[in-house]
């Protein structure tokens, strides 16, 4: 395996410590330990820009921070823990001293995941890392085998979604710290739950950002929306991608994460002939060969770019998988009849059927939100590279007010976007509470100090909205009642419609698990049909001798029509069944060639084809 250059406090043995950082214009970088006892150590400055030194019998809490030309006192950027928040020194970690529980863990596929996505500081009131294993069994029961926690690198404050993190290696020290997150992760393994962590390499927040102190960090060559713009390409280039190199090895090696995603690819801007993600994942693939065990890349990207999930020697990255944003926008305006923003390239029933057979719906065609030609096919992908999903954290938190699903469409909607997410021939991810139907809002919110930058992220949020024309004010985001309202009530999920939502979850679920035609993730074993005048979708799926056939009505007014079957099917799934608080089943229980049907508003079906004895 490649050797990159270990940056930051590394426990060595017996009580020696390796202090390294990157630095390669300044003249003097001193190590002052600050806690419990006080020293200051010059450090030496290699070829390379690194300035490293070694000490011995140090105290195994012990906090430091460098000192650069004689002035400034800053945290180490590759630090491992901000014990007192971004501004205060930094402590050392002997990620070695951890007892770990999980040497049996071998992983989950892929393509056998069933993700869950979840911000630490809402899923549960406590907003810890120790509570999370608390909602373990309840996650279990629904069919949840991977979790993926949304940014958890030291960010400002007490409350963030955590894309304003500015420490890349440390664990959040309200959410419980690097102990925290080990903890949860053992107790994940050992229910059989991997762990995916959202990762940002596309910039760093502005509060406690002091990278620009030490180096050339950042690049003033392209913009992006959320400020300074990581340098992957220009001069001192090649240590600012070891640098996140070795963050996502030292996620997957000393917290034993199963999966990365990495936030909006689109904002890194990388013209290299060996882009920083292409060696990232050729250093990953070498990573997972050393430890005998797969781990995996997922990237986001609003690009509809294949480069990205392509194999290396097919001219793409090599990541394993990618959100499918097209899929979401599909499902979305069905539902809502929404049509601002970029939700203008969406809403016919022809576009989820697009996106069920190929996973792109734009792949090289014109957008009318973006007033140009956009994305390139998808349609050789494997299914397994696409993850799907009818909510999650942006869709949901980017809006003004932060409505779920549950806040905008009917009960047999909110059902209807379960089926299309869960048997679709995709890897599917819930965002949390959505099981169940909460209606609390995923609202936006930060706890930043600065009077400025708060005025500024107050402003920023209004501009964001201007393509929605939305009305109103967004919640202000630096409120901690913009926070509390956004943590999700786990009470309801055994009160009424929830309780019925939540076993609706359940049984698709198991349905999934349980049928190799639904479990078979293969966009070749597939027919879409769509009727857009009656918007209505029909899928037939197959796997060896198992073959399914869904339904799939978005009109808000019931449809009769001739499904395209030969043979005949059982029913096994009716959303609008009675035991699912639905209006009544107008559907046969067996249907056969040429029948005519009626499919309840806002329903679906699911058919299991009968084979003769």
């Amino acid at each position: 395996m490649k050797n990159g250059i270990h940056i930051g406090a590394q426990y060595i043995n017996s009580g020696t410590w390796e202090f390294v950082v990157w630095a390669p214009f300044l003249q003097c970088v001193e190590l002052k330990i600050v806690s419990p006892e006080k020293k200051l150590v010059l450090m030496e400055k290699d070829e390379h820009g690194y300035w490293k030194t070694l000490l011995t019998e140090i105290p195994a809490d012990a906090r430091y921070f460098y000192r650069l030309e004689k002035l400034r006192e800053r945290p180490d950027p590759a630090s491992y823990f901000q014990p007192e928040g971004v501004h205060g020194p930094s402590q050392i970690i002997n990620h070695n001293s951890f007892h770990w529980k999980d040497n049996e863990w071998k992983g989950i596929p892929l393509s056998k995941m069933i993700m869950y996505e979840l911000h630490v500081g809402t899923f549960t009131q406590e907003g810890t890392f120790e509570s999370i294993i608390t909602r373990l069994d309840e996650l279990l029961d629904l069919g949840i085998n991977a979790i993926e926690i949304m940014p958890v690198a030291q960010f400002p404050g007490e409350r963030n979604w955590g894309y304003d993190g500015v420490y890349p290696f440390a664990v959040q020290n309200t959410y419980g710290g690097p102990d925290g997150l080990k903890q949860l992760v053992n107790a994940c393994h050992k229910n059989g739950i991997a762990v995916i962590l959202d990762v940002v390499y596309n910039h760093l927040g502005p509060e406690g950002n002091y990278l620009w102190d030490y180096g050339p960090y950042f690049t003033d060559k392209y913009k992006t929306p959320w400020g300074m713009t990581i340098n992957f390409d220009d001069s001192y280039s090649n240590e600012v991608g070891n640098f996140f190199i070795e963050n996502a090895l030292h996620w997957f090696k000393n917290y034993h994460i199963d999966a990365l995603r990495l936030d909006a690819i689109h904002g890194i801007y990388d013209r290299s002939a060996i882009p920083f993600l292409q060696e990232l994942a050729e250093r990953v693939e070498e990573f997972s060969d050393s430890e005998k065990r797969k781990f995996y890349l997922i990237a986001e990207s609003d690009l509809n770019d294949t480069r990205v999930i392509r194999p290396r020697r097919l001219g793409g990255y090599g990541f394993d998988a990618q959100w499918c944003d097209d899929f979401h926008h599909s499902v979305h305006t069905l539902l809502t009849g929404e049509k601002e923003g970029y939700y203008i390239d969406f809403g016919k029933v022809a576009h989820l059927a697009l996106s069920m057979k190929e996973g792109f719906v734009y792949s090289g065609g014109y957008s009318e939100f973006r007033k140009r030609k956009h994305g390139n096919s998808s349609k050789d992908i494997p299914a397994d590279q696409f993850i799907v999903f009818s909510q999650n954290h942006d869709q949901v938190g980017n809006r003004m007010l932060g409505e779920r699903l549950a806040g905008l469409v009917s009960f047999e909607s909110l059902k209807l976007a379960a089926g299309a997410v869960l048997l679709a021939p995709y890897i599917p991810l819930l965002f949390m509470a959505e099981e169940y139907g909460e209606d609390a809002p995923f609202l936006y919110f930060v706890d930043h100090t600065a009077p400025a930058l708060i005025e500024a992220v107050r402003k920023g949020r209004k501009e964001e909205f201007r393509a929605f024309k939305w009305e109103g004010d967004p919640p202000d985001p630096q409120s901690i009642e913009t926070f509390l309202k956004s943590k999700i009530k786990w009470e309801k999920r055994e009160t009424d419609h929830h309780r019925v939502l939540l076993d609706f979850y359940k049984h698709l679920i198991r349905l999934k698990k349980e049928t190799p035609a639904l479990s078979n993730l293969d966009k070749d074993s597939l027919d879409v049909f769509a009727f857009e005048d009656k918007k209505v979708l029909f899928i037939r799926r197959w796997k060896g001798g198992s073959e399914v056939f869904s339904i799939f009505n978005f009109n808000n007014a019931d449809a009769k029509l001739t499904a395209p079957l030969t043979g005949g099917w059982r029913k096994i799934l009716d959303s609008s069944e009675n035991i699912w608080n639905g209006p009544g089943t107008l559907l046969l229980e067996k249907m056969t060639k040429g029948k005519e049907i009626t499919v309840r508003s806002n329903s679906l079906a699911l058919y299991v084809k009968e084979r003769n004895r």
